[in-house]
């Protein structure tokens, strides 16, 4: 039988992306008679194969803010990794709560649907009241999105990206936006050119310290077989760090984010990216401040508008209704697969040891730092995904897998939604394809590679370009017929009935090989 402790009155469980000290779980905290829970659980890090470096943020994070709340002097219940037989962290709860029996469960609401629904029902099982709170983190609750949705029979970004500007008086000068004009994305999409980036200021680097060496050591040694490394290991793990790589992102790369923001360069993983979206998910800093130092930096150093708003609208508008999506379309999301896709994932997603130099350059990328910014995310691995008509779901896992900034609530809808057009465009207008001649435009990456990407069709051809024309021929009724997409139905009429049999042929021995491309 579990060891008896004392009587608890409200037992706080605070899960590993919610490490805010203004959390709504802990409004009415009592030392005397409260406890905090937080647990370690294997099961969080193999439910899909995740990176090294992301188990590393996880649980560094963790155990950085535990030792926050004991200098409170607050009473914390800490799980380890390995202390108990079960790897589940519902199992674990459950078992916390049998030995504990406190008069009510706190939580703030988690990030994923599967783990509130296995918190519900633990509850339920034991009879123990679960107090499940909004979490305040976000600019607008779950509710508050849902009744603006409902207005909409297809729910757009850029309206309710308007609604929150207006609403939290974002960029807005005398009730219109800052400039005249709600987004500058027109001005956000340029390369680099031959000569390349230039010289692009670092971020700041955070060493590991005793805390995250030790977790690092235990991560490599219980998770050998996991992808990734952590040898390249500098994220922050805690509110001082995260604040730190704030103020170094606004101070020296904000400048130039707006301009480059979809600008690639290989052996550049950082760029002019603010490398702050994973303390931003485990909620390390806020949304609030985050947008806050970037609009002062406009109002009182003159930063371009947009660089500035091209950031906030990342923050306060793309983040916001991507997790507003998560809640309301769960869990029919999580099996959405419209175009019927099921091809198995390379096995070089894994590895980066593929023909593809720009496919080489983005997952060897990513299985060093456990990172690759939106563009390399969507126009590279996600794009080639949806093209190559990979399984949705285990283009899914690979996300939730190998990024330190994912928590389902913001992977699922971006990659499902967005990358690939898995919900038949439930929140997007058209899907995001385009042939390897996008790349190039975009990044250094087609320089020397085996492929070229001006050719549809030989030995030569990119996969990208060749997979591309094949899918536009195998759904050339629907692009014909979106607005936003008929040009590329129309080039694709232009292709002579031979041209199109070479695609159609190389494509089909491209997607029976795709691990040896």
């Amino acid at each position: 039988m579990p060891e008896a402790t004392a009587a608890v009155r409200h037992l706080v469980l605070v899960l590993g992306d919610q490490l805010d000290l203004d959390s709504a779980a802990f409004e009415g905290f009592d030392p005397a008679r409260d406890r905090v829970l937080m647990i370690e659980a294997e099961g969080e890090s193999t439910a899909v194969w995740s990176h090294r470096a992301r188990s590393v943020l996880f649980l560094s994070a963790m155990r950085h803010f535990a030792e926050t709340l004991r200098q409170r002097g607050w009473p914390v219940d800490y799980r380890r990794l390995g202390e108990g037989a079960d790897r589940d962290l519902c199992a674990l709860l459950a078992a916390r709560l049998e030995r504990d029996r406190p008069a009510r469960l706190v939580l703030v609401e988690p990030g994923e649907w599967r783990l509130e629904q296995g918190v519900r029902a633990a509850c339920e099982r034991l009879g123990v009241a679960l107090d499940l709170r909004d979490d305040l983190h976000f600019m607008i609750s779950r509710t508050g999105f849902a009744d603006w949705a409902k207005k909409y029979r297809q729910p757009r970004m850029e309206f309710f990206y308007r609604m929150m500007r207006e609403r939290h008086g974002v960029l807005m000068e005398g009730g219109e936006p800052a400039g005249g004009r709600w987004n500058f994305d027109a001005e956000n999409r340029s390369g680099f050119g031959r000569k390349g980036p230039g010289l692009v200021p670092p971020p700041l680097r955070f060493e590991p310290d005793a805390i995250t060496r030790e977790v690092m050591a235990e991560v490599d040694a219980r998770f050998a077989d996991h992808p990734g490394s952590t040898a390249a290991f500098d994220w922050p793990v805690s509110r001082e760090q995260a604040l730190a790589a704030l103020a170094d992102f606004v101070e020296h790369r904000l400048e130039l984010f707006g301009h480059h923001q979809d600008a690639m360069w290989t052996g550049q993983p950082w760029l002019w990216h603010a490398r702050i979206s994973a303390a931003m998910n485990l909620k390390l800093i806020s949304p609030r401040e985050v947008i806050a130092a970037a609009v002062n930096a406009w109002r009182e150093r003159g930063l371009p508008l947009q660089s500035v708003e091209g950031f906030v609208r990342q923050v306060i508008g793309w983040r916001e209704f991507i997790r507003g999506m998560y809640w309301l379309d769960m869990p029919g999301l999580r099996a959405a697969n419209h175009y019927g896709h099921r091809r198995a994932l390379p096995r070089w997603y894994w590895s980066g040891d593929t023909q593809m130099a720009c496919m080489r350059g983005v997952v060897g990328q990513t299985m060093k730092h456990g990172y690759a910014h939106h563009i390399q995310r969507l126009m590279v691995t996600g794009q080639f995904a949806l093209l190559a008509e990979i399984e949705p779901q285990q283009v899914e896992d690979w996300y939730l897998a190998v990024y330190v900034d994912a928590v389902e609530w913001v992977e699922l809808p971006n990659v499902a939604g967005m990358t690939l057009y898995a919900n038949g465009g439930r929140f997007t207008s058209k899907p995001y394809v385009a042939s390897g001649a996008y790349i190039q435009r975009m990044s250094n990456y087609c320089d020397g590679c085996r492929y070229s990407p001006s050719v549809r069709s030989g030995d030569a051809a990119c996969p990208v370009t060749v997979l591309y024309w094949h899918f536009l021929d195998r759904h050339e009724a629907d692009f014909a017929a979106n607005p936003r997409t008929a040009l590329m139905a129309k080039n694709l009429a232009k292709l002579s009935p031979d041209e199109r049999a070479a695609i159609r042929a190389r494509a089909a021995q491209m997607l029976a090989g795709l691990d040896a491309l």
